[in-house]
């Protein structure tokens, strides 16, 4: 999903020129520090900023020097992400969102049960 996610981002311009497609950096957890994911995003010259998950960094580091490097990560910016979580949590929360009753034209009776 996360290619189709960046696929559809548009970020007006405060002046003139058309909107911006690619952000400045992708900052997700470690469900997403998959090869294919980084190799997307590095195609499109965005930064990942995205933890290295714990069994992929014991088998890099079995590997001993022909494990590579571990991906950069940028800790400060990383430290931000909770701010997009809390909002998600806050919108879940919702409940006139979450169940919709607020879209009803006309009141609907509680149900009786004997």
């Amino acid at each position: 999903m996360l290619t189709e996610v960046l696929a559809d981002i548009r970020v007006p311009r405060l002046g003139p020129g058309r909107a911006r497609t690619t952000p400045d950096a992708a900052i997700a957890d470690r469900a997403y520090a998959t090869g294919p994911v980084r190799k997307h995003l590095r195609s499109r010259g965005i930064k990942a900023v995205i933890p290295e998950k714990k069994d992929s960094a014991a088998a890099r580091q079995r590997r001993g020097s022909a494990g590579g490097r571990p991906p950069a990560l940028d800790a400060q910016t990383y430290k931000r992400r909770n701010v997009v979580e809390r909002s998600f949590a806050l919108t879940k929360q919702w409940r006139a969102l979450a169940t919709r009753y607020d879209c009803e034209d006309e009141m609907v009776p509680p149900r009786i049960v004997v």
